[in-house]
């Protein structure tokens, strides 16, 4: 599979945003390229500043373009604004709310978890980072993985959890108790422009 395996802080300085949610790439030096002078760059025309917001997007979830695709044209065949419905796609997939949750530190880490299947939804195995969770889904971690889990949640003491998912640290279980709304996403994207660059 075509998947990106270099530096990701390399992905975050392209955008100018942080991809993901820890210091390394949060901090101002991070976004800034090396070099006495840094990287001056040229102004975006149109076009370039629709392909960054998309590719900023797509960094932070860790989709490919095909599979990224796919969720416009299932977003767009649902009713409502074609930009919250992407937004609410990515969002509920399994491997994001293992994130959003701080079970793994970052997309890439919550992404193994899933994969090498130490996630449990509703009782039941499941190794696909794309699964996408519905109300009332309850996630669970098999006992090899919480350890990690749990020095993964200690590494991210001040994380917030979005009000639709609910989080029990006792036990490490979480439940989708509401679809996500635009406003309970902590990541700043303007989606009309990303539905414009593929017009």
């Amino acid at each position: 599979m075509a998947r990106y395996t270099g530096p990701k802080l390399k992905q975050s300085r392209r955008v100018g945003a942080p991809i993901a949610d820890i210091p390394k790439h949060t901090s101002k030096r991070a976004l800034t390229f090396p070099g006495m002078h840094g990287h001056r760059g040229r102004r975006l025309r149109d076009y370039g500043v629709r392909l960054n917001e998309k590719q900023k997007l797509k960094y932070h979830y860790s989709v490919l373009e095909r599979q990224f695709r796919r969720y416009l044209e299932i977003a767009g065949s649902m009713p409502g604004n074609t930009g919250d419905m992407l937004l609410q796609l990515l969002e509920r997939r399994l491997d994001n709310v293992v994130r959003r949750t701080g079970l793994g530190r970052t997309i890439w880490a919550a992404r193994q978890l899933v994969a090498h299947g130490h996630v449990l939804v509703n009782g039941r195995k499941v190794d696909r980072p794309s699964y996408a969770l519905s109300v009332g889904d309850t996630i669970t971690l098999k006992p090899k993985a919480q350890k990690l889990a749990r020095e993964h949640m200690d590494s991210m003491a001040g994380l917030e959890v979005p009000g639709w998912i609910e989080l029990n640290p006792s036990e490490l279980s979480v439940k989708v108790v509401a679809m996500p709304t635009t406003d309970q996403i902590p990541f700043d994207v303007n989606t009309n422009l990303i539905i414009e660059f593929y017009r």
